[in-house]
């Protein structure tokens, strides 16, 4: 068994410029554990070839002599190798229809393949994971789009120097750059008292939600609670947060909130969210949704909201939704973007999407790989979290069967097929799967 790490370069996009390790952690491994490396070349990654070699790293092609290939993003069914394994973002636990081939291809060649999102500790918790810097990306990102909306119908304000995640240069040029236009907000006139308070708000609470948190902190605008929206001053920044029992409530009269039942059982639950609506002024989603659960924002909620026999705009102008689930949680997004084309405009009453912040209707700002606008610290963070588990990772024998593989705990959890079988965790794909595809 050859003890070598194999990274892949990630090609999905112009845009995918992370890693799921930087040369930093390269070089501990292979100072701390002897543990050596080899990453294929690319021209768009954020850290450059030369910087993985001066960490000690071989760049190759090749990564058939590695024990283990990890990656980022999901690896091509047509460079699946035979009883290879791999470990990568499959987005094949909801059963997403357009990897089910891919899958059924680790299964035909008896791969193994490990999912980052499976990483869990004991209470289920992620340990190796990108979405605080979704948060922080999508934050920036919503208040770029905020600043053009409010631009384009004539209402001028220091948020049009927002720049979108990918426009600066590091995180620490965008808070920067975000607190001096947080000066200019609390400056008289900074934020018209016409346009009234400018409330954003948070769903959730997560890391998501702490990423997004962090960057709107940066203006320091004046948190509030849910139970206080309505009144706020105009011209002033609000910030408010909502958990679950904001967002539902027991559709038995009277029944007490419990957030495990809730968990547990979605179907015992009503959606309630929509009593907000016409208070903020930003909605950003950072919600975990899967269809068992209600939606956050309906398309009836915007068709109320954006009636055209009412008068006057609605007070949500963007609505950022990081959690970016198609047809999901928020409804109207009905496509993801891309950073070069981050929102559009969904009219309500037509039905229609249409690029740019121009329109009847909220801006939907739906980038679905946000991580991407900051690369560099995506990367450290992320790869900080990995490289621990990689040791002995690379140092496991996967021709082993799935009950005697010697991997940790968090590690086991995230196995989702071994063998050309799936996990038992995850036999509730087998009917998904596509197997007998062509490599």
């Amino acid at each position: 068994m050859d003890e070598t790490l194999g990274i892949r370069r990630e090609d999905k996009s112009q845009w995918e410029r992370r890693a799921p390790l930087a040369p930093v952690h390269v070089k501990a491994l292979l100072e701390e554990h002897g543990l050596r490396t080899v990453i294929q070349p690319s021209k768009i990654r954020v850290f450059s070839d030369d910087e993985y070699r001066e960490a000690g790293a071989t760049v190759s092609e090749d990564l058939s002599g590695c024990n283990l290939v990890v990656a980022v993003k999901e690896i091509p069914k047509t460079l699946l190798e035979s009883s290879k394994a791999y470990m990568y973002f499959s987005h094949t636990i909801k059963a997403q229809p357009y990897n089910m081939a891919m899958l059924g291809r680790v299964l035909d060649l008896g791969c193994t393949l490990m999912d980052h999102e499976k990483v869990t500790d004991d209470q289920g918790r992620r340990l190796v994971l990108f979405g605080y810097h979704a948060g922080l990306a999508g934050m920036i990102d919503s208040l770029w789009a905020l600043g053009q909306r409010l631009a384009v119908e004539g209402i001028r304000t220091p948020l049009e120097g927002v720049k979108q995640a990918y426009e600066y240069p590091s995180l620490a040029a965008a808070s920067e750059s975000l607190r001096e236009i947080g000066r200019a907000l609390r400056a008289k006139g900074g934020l018209p008292e016409a346009l009234g308070p400018v409330v954003i708000g948070l769903a959730g609470y997560g890391n998501v939600s702490l990423g997004a948190q962090y960057v709107l902190d940066q203006l320091e605008p004046t948190t509030i609670e849910p139970e206080a929206l309505g009144g706020q001053e105009p011209g002033r920044l609000y910030k408010v947060v909502f958990r679950e029992e904001h967002m539902v409530a027991p559709r038995e009269e009277g029944a007490p909130f419990v957030l495990q039942t809730y968990y547990d059982s979605p179907e015992l639950f009503r959606p309630t969210f929509a009593r907000y609506l016409d208070d903020l002024t930003v909605l950003v989603n950072c919600i975990y949704w899967e269809t068992r659960y209600p939606r956050l924002v309906t398309m009836e909620d915007l068709k109320r909201l954006y009636d055209p026999a009412l008068d006057g705009t609605p007070r949500l102008r963007v609505i950022g939704d990081i959690s970016c689930d198609v047809e999901g949680s928020i409804e109207a997004t009905v496509k993801a973007t891309q950073p070069d084309a981050p929102v559009y405009v969904y009219d309500p009453a037509a039905g229609r999407a249409t690029d740019g912040v121009e329109g009847r209707g909220p801006v939907i700002m739906a980038v679905d790989n946000l991580p991407c606008e900051l690369p560099r610290e995506a990367t450290e963070s992320f790869g900080a979290a990995l490289a621990g588990f990689m040791p002995q990772a690379v140092r496991t024998d996967y021709g082993a069967g799935f009950d005697t593989l010697e991997l940790p705990a968090e590690l086991k959890r995230s196995v989702i097929a071994h063998g050309g079988a799936l996990a038992p965790a995850y036999s509730y794909l087998e009917k998904h799967a596509i197997r007998g595809g062509a490599g």
